[in-house]
């Protein structure tokens, strides 16, 4: 007996998740923001349809709210699947209660209701689960919702919005970008992929294994590929070592003040060889940095006229008015896995090393090579 109980328990304890990889801090946002959802929505739908439809309509409402707040990166929880679910239940919804069809009993009523919201959502690439609950809700409670007639499509779709506006403002003003978006990759307008995505696996190859496992997903694609190729970089940093910032970064740095004119900075260009330098106040904190490209891009010419006014006011003008800011910045701990993305995929030339807010060295692309050529090299031996 006690044998089974142990075998029991153990299948019980099997079923726990692993420890989910969140933080309390993330907990307590995500559960302020769902509660201040369903306060705001409610609270809106009472005042334009009254308490009764605003009540009927609130659950289906509060489990979108914890997609939304919760688990915002997932693909059910992006703005197109909570609009197209909400609006296809609530005519799934009229349809089996308005419509003239035969006589059916309210349970096959609600399993083909039920059937048709995730058959469509499905269709449509709108797949969001509470959308399944609202045509529930709709046939249950259709004697209350039917002095709304066909109207009834605004109320839930006024939820819909509600709850899209809390998500899109309080999840970006608390960190979480919302709705995930993939970043743009044609950094020099071109069609080229960026460089850190050239080696390893493609888009093809991510497109072939989702279309083997053939289930949903519930995690957005641009989200997915990002996990895989930071596991990828996890794994790199463990098998090159050590090599941080502080051990191949140039300490020996020249730099330029806020005043520092134009042609000051071109005549230090020429003399130490360097494409960039950083601009830093009287206490080396770093103000902002200025490369050639940044002095050209101000010396934006007609082809064939130059003029001389304008080339004076040109050499004249202070770096503060030309420079580049705010600087990407790291400091003297950072790996080089961590610091290749940055240049490789920005298209940064270097990276200021900083302490305490102050600059104490210059990473540029060329300490990088060498480094890696130095690991490599190791390795080989």
């Amino acid at each position: 007996m006690s044998g089974q109980l142990l075998a029991l328990a153990q299948l019980l304890f099997g079923w726990l998740p692993r420890t989910v990889q969140t933080r309390p801090g993330e907990w307590l946002r995500a559960a302020m923001g769902v509660a201040g959802a369903v306060a705001c929505t409610f609270w809106l739908s009472s005042l334009l349809y009254g308490s009764t439809t605003a009540m009927i309509l609130l659950g289906p409402a509060g489990a979108s709210a914890v997609l939304l707040f919760v688990v915002s990166s997932g693909a059910l929880a992006q703005p197109w699947p909570v609009l197209g679910s909400y609006l296809l239940a609530a005519l799934v919804g009229l349809a089996m209660l308005h419509l003239p069809l035969p006589e059916m009993i309210l349970g096959w009523q609600l399993v083909t209701g039920v059937g048709a919201v995730v058959l469509g959502m499905s269709v449509l690439r709108c797949l969001h689960p509470p959308a399944s609950a609202m045509v529930v809700v709709i046939l249950l409670a259709g004697d209350l919702l039917s002095p709304l007639g066909g109207w009834l499509v605004l109320p839930i779709m006024l939820n819909a919005c509600c709850l899209l506006f809390c998500a899109t403002l309080y999840n970006n003003l608390t960190g979480v970008r919302y709705p995930k978006q993939a970043p743009r990759g044609d950094l020099h307008h071109t069609r080229d992929i960026l460089p850190g995505q050239r080696v390893g696996f493609t888009e093809e190859d991510l497109d072939r294994a989702l279309e083997k496992h053939g289930a949903f997903v519930d995690i957005t694609r641009h989200d997915l590929e990002q996990i895989i190729r930071d596991t990828e970089s996890s794994a790199l940093r463990r098998k090159m070592g050590d090599i941080r910032a502080e051990q191949i970064m140039s300490r020996d740095i020249r730099t330029v003040g806020p005043d520092t004119t134009v042609m000051q900075a071109v005549r230090l260009f020429r003399h130490h060889h360097v494409k960039t330098l950083p601009v830093v106040d009287s206490d080396g904190v770093v103000q902002g940095i200025t490369s050639l490209s940044d002095l050209l891009a101000q010396l934006d010419l007609p082809l064939g006229r130059i003029l001389p006014t304008r080339i004076n006011l040109w050499r004249d003008q202070p770096l503060h008015k030309v420079m580049t800011t705010p600087v990407v910045t790291v400091d003297g701990q950072t790996h080089v896995v961590d610091m290749i993305p940055l240049m490789s995929n920005q298209g940064l030339h270097c990276l200021p090393v900083l302490d305490n807010g102050r600059l104490v060295g210059l990473v540029t692309q060329t300490d990088v090579i060498a480094a890696l050529h130095r690991d490599l090299v190791s390795h080989l031996a």
